[in-house]
């Protein structure tokens, strides 16, 4: 049998790793944004049912409040045919925009599921030893620990985001169902394609952001992960922590004209918090904001990427860069804890 090593590529080999932290960490990255969209869809149908039932309680047939009412209370289709062309666009729009909501559940769960496979990812690896079968294979330890630096900021991302978009499908098929319930037309009032198509495209252009943002979390996690030699968890947060309070104390950052506030904002606040998603916005003006929610996917798109001219989060990048390259410095030297 003739074995030819000249199809592995460094690009099938990096690819297998990727497979592999995904297969490892499969209940996590992709169960985990599942069961967040389900449980938020199954609250918000709860909550459908709850006024449904409490309106059909105070709107009950003969009572004074039914009267000159069509259908269990409210009739759409006549609310519907009484608005103008322009108030029907606002009122689908404004649906539209409530549904992105549905996608907010799975994103939360990545900020978590990232920041604690990321903090795990190399200490796990050499509590149990299995660093020593990785080490005995031709992988290098930049490949290994880049593919979990891809899965935590690029598969993850990219699956939660896919989940967030599915779960904003069926949050309107549930409502347009309760519409139609009530004498209304779904497709009037929820079918607004280029407000959905905003909120996905949105979604996934906001990707890039992300991976910048959240590269020296990820790193910081990583890096500490791979020095510590137990509870890698408190060493994380300590750290940042008690150099926040102990800059507090003393006031030095005062003589810089920055402060301590600056310090817990931009170095804490960064390091702990970057891994969850939309966390970026929080330097946007309220300008940018509402530009990013007008339905215009060109200056929503501008406003979004107004973020790249922060030099905050260029030097966060290049710190986390810093941080991912001394945690491949780490893992080449120990595989013990």
């Amino acid at each position: 049998m003739n074995t030819s090593t000249g199809s592995i590529t460094p690009w099938r080999t990096f690819g297998w790793l990727l497979r592999r932290e995904y297969w490892e960490h499969k209940g996590g990255f992709f169960w985990a944004p599942i069961w967040a969209g389900g449980i938020s869809l199954l609250l918000t149908f709860f909550g459908l049912v709850l006024a449904e039932v409490t309106a059909r309680r105070v709107f009950h047939p003969g009572s004074e409040a039914l009267k000159g009412v069509h259908i269990n209370g409210i009739d759409l289709g006549s609310i519907t045919a009484q608005m103008t062309p322009e108030a029907l666009v606002q009122v689908s729009n404004s649906l539209a925009a409530s549904s992105a909501s549905a996608m907010l559940w799975p994103m939360l769960v990545l900020g978590f599921v990232v920041f604690f496979y990321a903090l795990g990812s190399l200490y796990d690896e050499r509590r149990d030893r299995s660093v020593l079968f990785w080490k005995s294979l031709p992988l290098s330890d930049r490949d290994s620990v880049l593919s979990k630096v891809a899965t935590a900021l690029v598969v993850g991302p990219l699956i939660a985001t896919v989940v967030g978009v599915v779960s904003m499908i069926a949050y309107v098929v549930m409502i347009g169902g309760f519409v139609l319930l009530h004498g209304g037309n779904p497709f009037q009032l929820l079918w607004s394609p280029g407000a959905y198509f905003m909120i996905v495209s949105m979604a996934l252009a906001a990707l890039p952001i992300y991976i910048l943002w959240a590269l020296p979390s990820v790193g910081w996690l990583m890096l500490c992960s791979a020095w510590a030699k137990s509870k890698p968890f408190l060493w994380a947060i300590m750290l940042p922590v008690f150099a926040g309070v102990f800059l507090t104390w003393f006031d030095w950052m005062s003589s810089m004209e920055l402060g301590s506030t600056w310090f817990w904002r931009e170095v804490v606040g960064h390091l702990l918090g970057g891994a969850f998603p939309g966390t970026w916005m929080r330097g946007l003006d309220v300008g940018a904001i509402e530009s990013m929610m007008n339905f215009e996917l060109g200056s929503s798109l501008s406003a979004m990427y107004s973020v790249l001219g922060r030099i905050d989060l260029w030097v966060g990048a290049v710190a986390g860069v810093a941080m991912i390259f001394a945690a491949i410095r780490l893992r080449s030297r120990r595989d013990d804890v």
